[in-house]
């Protein structure tokens, strides 16, 4: 796990600019710094390493290939790496290897196989920039699932990438204005999707995709369409046509346990100590079983723990882990600890986010760090597997929806509308607010949209919104069950939950790995029937069934809590005065981002304990802290 940096460009000095992004993100790569530079093509690459295959100089990047023709920064693991080197050398393409790691392997690999087809023969997570010497292209890559942040753009005509967006803000003449469609999304979603970012001149590129860039494009400062090597789209559209069938449903157990338990092996290779997070909920129970069954020595588990009953599941934790036989750390935090974090969300995240979950995230990875160098997670498993209580709510919803014929369902959401208007704040409100939303969506990706929507209208909050199409926008023929899962997989999860565990992990210099998004566990559950994922009212039937083989079923069956933290009630406490000042009504009518009136409505509501605003608040809060933390980092320089 690393950082990587590039600039190419007439940008005199791009040592040193380098050089700085690179110490910016010396926390994802604590243990080397390299620096390699192609001064007659202008370009420069930088790189910080985590050593975690081949701890030896042989691991050193930015790697130049045994031919010499290219050069590569690599941030991730390719797990299959030994696998591909066996191939290489079958295949005579093998060089004298240097070493044993996987940057070396995937270097010979886009050598002899070039890019596309080195990309669809590897596994793993990462983000890569190769530099073809010969050619003069650049070609960047994200892996299929996005696991592994990767920014990119152009800064007063010089291409620009890395892992992080604080690698990019010192460079002379990069534009720091906020991009009012990444804050129309974040106040929508509570975080930025891919491509968005929000600076306008810097996008993400998107999972599953790799972009080549000429020197002719370079120099008119134009960034051709990425291409796809891998569509989660394209795998659930082609699953729906070639579904999986069983002789019974052990034969359908025994099916995922073949493909769980390849990823967890393939993500256990490392160098150095490794461990897993386990809360004691479903995914990461399974991860935890499935690491310790092939683990001849106890596998070190994590878990936080909360004073509040109604956010701790360290108890549940402990009961798995005591059970699996784990040798297992459980930190118990208070409130305090937990506010400590809020004042450095802004700094860590380098971009508005808003997802509290991310201040239990980040004490956990801290803690974890503290003993090992790569923990693996379960996350994943809602999405691929129908596990979110949402998924049935919202599927209540539509099925009212349906059973009103179309010529109607106009008028009477015009009439809910109205009735929501009139309508003090409450639960009947939301109703009749929900049933609008629903009467009036044109498909059922809109409404899922709506559905998981904070501020349901952006234009309401943000000055000049502007909100741009993301996929909630294309209409499908998939059911609604899975057109949600899938929704999820491709904007919720790579742009939420793999963001937050990333930059809360790579910030304590921890590794982090998610076996269940191994995108072969991916195309085996699009091909799983809905009757495996969802069966008598409860989701994830037959992840269930697999943890039931390894861990007694009274001992995982329980509500999920999810990793919350009591956010509305820090809010109205502790967080108060923080809070008041950010939502200043006169600093936001001068920073000129946010109308002011909803907002200030929302905190008051909230305050008098009407409503709990705080998830729709906290978008707002994040935004207002990462401008005073963006404000302070802007007079730093090279």
């Amino acid at each position: 796990m690393c950082g990587i940096i590039g600039i190419w460009g007439a940008l005199p000095d791009k040592q040193a600019i380098v050089k700085y992004g690179c110490r910016s993100m010396r926390h994802r790569g604590p243990d080397s710094e390299g620096y390699w530079e192609d001064p007659e093509a202008g370009l420069a690459l930088g790189h910080v390493r985590l050593a975690i295959l081949d701890l030896t100089e042989a691991g050193h990047q930015p790697m130049v290939s045994a031919c010499g023709r290219y050069a590569l920064v690599l941030n991730g693991e390719i797990y299959n790496h030994l696998d591909l080197r066996a191939l290489l050398e079958a295949q005579g393409h093998a060089p004298a290897w240097r070493g044993h790691s996987d940057t070396e392997t995937v270097l010979a690999g886009f050598a002899a196989w070039g890019v596309q087809k080195t990309l669809q023969a590897a596994v793993g997570m990462f983000a890569m920039a190769l530099w073809d010497r010969q050619a003069r292209t650049l070609s960047l890559m994200r892996d299929r699932m996005g696991e592994k942040p990767l920014y990119l753009g152009f800064v007063a005509g010089n291409f620009v990438f890395a892992s992080e967006l604080k690698a990019l803000t010192a460079i002379p003449g990069f534009n720091n204005e906020p991009d009012r469609r990444a804050l129309s999304l974040l106040v929508r979603h509570n975080y930025i999707p891919a491509p968005f970012s929000i600076y306008g001149a810097i996008s993400k590129l998107e999972p599953g995709s790799w972009v080549q860039l000429s020197q002719e494009q370079r120099r008119h400062g134009s960034l051709p369409v990425s291409q796809r090597y891998w569509s989660a789209q394209d795998v659930a559209q082609d699953a729906s046509q070639d579904m999986l069938s069983f002789g019974s449903d052990n034969e359908a157990v025994d099916a995922l346990e073949a493909v769980l338990s390849s990823a967890v092996k393939g993500q256990m290779i490392s160098d150095v100590a490794l461990g897993a997070f386990l809360s004691g909920g479903i995914d990461s129970s399974i991860v935890v079983a499935l690491m310790q069954q092939r683990n001849a020595q106890a596998v070190k588990t994590f878990s936080i723990g909360f004073d509040d009953p109604a956010f701790n599941e360290a108890e549940h934790a402990k009961a798995v882990a005591s059970h699996l036989g784990t040798q297992h750390t459980e930190l118990y935090v208070s409130a305090n600890d937990a506010l400590a974090v809020v004042p450095g969300l802004a700094g860590l995240y380098d971009e508005p986010f808003a997802d509290s979950s991310q201040i239990p995230t980040i004490l956990v990875t801290r803690m974890a760090r503290r003993h090992v160098t790569v923990a693996l997670s379960g996350d994943g498993g809602d999405e691929l597997f129908g596990g979110y209580s949402r998924y049935f709510r919202a599927k209540r919803w539509w099925d009212k929806r349906e059973s009103i014929p179309g010529v109607l369902r106009t008028p009477m959401a015009a009439a809910a509308r109205i009735g929501a208007g009139v309508l003090g704040a409450g639960h009947q409100r939301e109703q009749f607010e929900k049933l609008a939303e629903v009467l009036g969506a044109a498909h059922c990706g809109k409404f899922y949209q709506q559905f998981v929507s904070y501020w349901k209208d952006p234009a309401q909050v943000v000055i000049g919104a502007n909100v741009p199409e993301t996929p909630f926008d294309h209409p499908s023929n998939a059911a609604i069950f899975e057109r949600m899962m899938l929704l999820d997989a491709q904007t919720y999860l790579p742009d939420d939950i793999l963001v937050k565990v990333d930059r809360a992990a790579m910030a304590a210099s921890l590794e982090t790995r998610v076996p269940m998004i191994d995108h072969r566990v991916f195309e085996f559950a699009q091909r799983l029937p809905r009757d495996y994922k969802i069966r008598d009212g409860q989701g994830k039937w037959l992840l269930r069934q697999l943890l039931y083989r390894h861990v007694p079923r009274q001992m995982v069956d329980r509500p999920k809590k999810g990793f919350s933290v009591p956010l509305g009630a820090w809010l109205r406490g502790p967080l108060q005065d923080w809070a008041s000042a950010l939502l200043d009504p006169a600093l936001l009518r001068q920073q000129g981002l946010f109308h002011a009136e909803p907002i200030i409505r929302k905190w008051q509501e909230h305050q008098s304990g009407k409503r709990d605003w705080s998830t729709h608040l906290w978008s707002i809060l994040m935004t207002q802290a990462w401008l005073e933390t963006n404000k302070a980092a802007s007079t730093r320089q090279p």
